[in-house]
């Protein structure tokens, strides 16, 4: 196990080396600066077409609404890597960790929009097992460069290991509710494994269901219970505020039981749990958008915006805020999870710890049940839209449950290792993707603001832009 450790940690120094960080920033960048920074500056219409259609059925085609789409992406995005994520990147690099998720956040914005984009470009619609529209990295290597064998091998690939990096949810789980409620690991970690089982049971409608419903309101009571914090600490902000800037750019000394951490350290740590939290430039975009009913892809691309700004700009760093600020960081030699549950309880005594508890608990059920949704799109590609494929579904499920439900108990920061690679390969071929089809993205991206979006400020009708790669484009 100790070599297996020291393995993960080398291939994950590697991975998320200063090239990693290089590329994924430049991108980010360079497509900021293509768009004209549309994603970050056009808040007004970026809210009003996102958060502001939370109840609407949306136009033109797709299995279910914009808003139900993104929902089942925000289980992947506001999950544990907001809570645990975040208390181990300040663990492992600083306080300054966090300047360096939003940097990423910033950028990742217009690189997750360009997943979407090509998410609902390369879909399919399968009609016959599921009657459902599906995409995801496999699908776009098929319809878009026609490399079928390399697209299977990827499926596969997705398939067997995805479900492995959902241990870092349980773990997260186990781990907190122990330290609050005392309730044996075990017991926790088999009703996660069965109430997850029965909720992805039911497929993309209940999932999306389900998260439409569980994602908003554990995220809004997270924040209000986080925003207390720093309320009721307000003349800490400045002090925060000056650590974290500092530490971004400057070694940080050791203090309690922190080690201590370099610059290098806080950008590898605040960039790679930045984009674990908020998935931009992975590619989980593309699967879960695939599947909204909008009347232009570019449209249904502003959720990119949407959720990057909940997830990074206010959930982590009500997270970070609440860490620092309590003296958590401090006190404690405590990761992951338990580092937040214990900042919490610092902040609200055995109520805040147990709330803290039932939060992560909660995050992590609907991440794991997103991340299921997410295996299972390669699935569907590597049998394609046939009786194999329906019939795959119920014995697919129980493969996915079974890292979650056994390997609950391994040390954090291995699971953390296992995950960034695997991350880390995903944000390559997610970045090469983008970089080959550069021309279709902003083929489309000039055509909803330069035709579509005026014809209908007009008042006339355009025909919705929609594709299905099984039957052509509409």
């Amino acid at each position: 196990m100790e070599k297996i450790t020291e393995t993960l940690y080398a291939i994950d120094d590697f991975m998320w080396g200063n090239w990693m960080t290089a590329l994924v920033l430049a991108t980010g960048i360079i497509l900021s600066i293509r768009f004209a920074f549309r994603y970050q500056r056009k808040i007004g219409f970026n809210f009003r077409n996102t958060f502001g259609t939370m109840f609407s059925k949306g136009e033109g085609t797709g299995t279910i609404s914009g808003f139900r789409a993104a929902c089942t992406a925000l289980a992947n995005t506001i999950g544990t890597g907001n809570i645990s994520g975040v208390a181990t990147a300040i663990v492992s690099g600083g306080p300054g960790a966090l300047i360096w998720m939003w940097i990423s956040a910033f950028f990742g914005m217009s690189t997750k929009a360009c997943e979407i984009i090509i998410g609902q470009r390369y879909r399919e619609h399968y009609e016959k097992s599921m009657d459902e529209y599906v995409c995801d990295r496999s699908f776009v290597l098929k319809n878009a460069f026609g490399w079928k064998k390399g697209a299977v091998v990827l499926a596969v690939f997705c398939f067997v290991l995805g479900p492995w990096t959902c241990s870092v949810q349980t773990e997260a789980v186990t781990s907190s509710v122990n330290q609050a409620f005392g309730i044996n690991p075990i017991i926790t970690d088999i009703v996660i494994g069965v109430t997850c089982f029965v909720t992805i049971w039911g497929g993309l409608k209940r999932i999306s269901d389900v998260m439409s419903k569980a994602v908003p309101v554990m995220a809004a009571l997270y924040i209000i219970m986080g925003l207390g914090v720093i309320v009721f600490n307000y003349q800490e902000i400045p002090r925060v505020v000056m650590l974290i800037i500092k530490s971004a750019f400057s070694p940080t000394a050791a203090v309690g039981g922190f080690a201590g951490a370099t610059v290098r350290d806080a950008i590898q740590y605040g960039v790679a749990r930045g984009i674990y939290s908020n998935d931009a430039g992975t590619g989980y975009g593309m699967i879960a958008h695939a599947s909204a009913r909008t009347d232009h892809p570019v449209r249904q691309s502003l959720w990119g915006w949407g959720e990057i700004f909940l997830d990074t700009v206010i959930v982590c760093t009500i997270t970070a805020f609440t860490i620092i600020m309590t003296g958590s960081f401090y006190e404690s030699d405590a990761t992951s999870g338990a580092l937040t549950t214990y900042a919490f309880t610092m902040a609200y005594g055995k109520i805040g710890g147990k709330l803290t508890a039932i939060a992560i608990a909660v995050f992590a059920w609907t991440t794991i049940i997103g991340m299921y949704y997410t295996c299972e799109k390669s699935v569907n590609y590597a049998f394609g839209d046939s009786e194999t494929n329906r019939k795959m579904m119920p014995l697919y499920m129980v493969y996915y449950m079974v890292p979650c439900v056994i390997f609950y108990n391994i040390q954090a920061d291995i699971l953390w290792a296992f995950t960034d690679i695997l991350s880390a390969i995903y944000v390559l071929i997610t970045i090469f993707i983008i970089v080959a089809k550069h021309k279709e993205i902003f083929g489309l991206f000039d055509d909803f603001w330069k035709r579509y979006l005026p014809a209908k400020e007009r008042g006339e009708e355009p025909e919705y832009v929609s594709f299905d790669c099984r039957a052509g484009s509409k």
